[in-house]
């Protein structure tokens, strides 16, 4: 989208960790221009969640859905030329951001289980479960400091 990452920042933290309903009331009601635009990026999530559940046997419930990763990135920068007093050009920036939404189910312990991840693009991808792998490392024990010997006086 044709908006500064940093204002689209604004709007992507009002809705972090909300539930959908809250986050779509959210966006509805906030008067940034983006806004909008992250409305229909959060719709789109949501139609993605319905997808999987009803076509892809994905068992998703859209009630416990939350939006568990807002970003806002950096895109591709357009630079302009304006012109100035005096025959000068100032130069200019156009930014673009590139909007991201991670939908996540919660159940009812509050852990995520299924994540559907929406981007400005219109992909779905679901995202792999996090598998982690619990190592024990065995705790070093702190080493021992040395002993400060005493400085040999010099003989005159």
């Amino acid at each position: 989208m044709r908006v500064s990452p940093q204002k689209a920042r604004l709007v992507l933290n009002l809705i972090k960790g909300q539930r959908v309903e809250s986050a779509r009331n959210t966006l509805l009601f906030t008067k940034k221009r983006v806004a909008a635009t992250v409305g229909k990026l959060l719709q789109s999530a949501i139609d993605n969640a319905n997808h999987l559940s009803t076509e892809k046997g994905l068992d998703v419930d859209l009630d416990n859905l939350y939006v568990k990763h807002a970003v806002a990135n950096d895109g591709p920068r357009m630079k302009r030329v304006r012109p100035a007093p005096m025959g000068r050009a100032f130069r200019f920036v156009r930014r673009i951001a590139h909007l991201e939404i991670v939908l996540a189910e919660r159940n009812r312990e509050g852990a995520s289980m299924a994540t559907v991840v929406g981007d400005e693009t219109g992909g779905t991808k679901k995202a792999a479960p996090a598998r982690r792998a619990l190592l024990k490392a065995k705790a070093k024990a702190p080493a021992k400091k040395k002993a400060v010997g005493k400085k040999a006086t010099s003989k005159k």
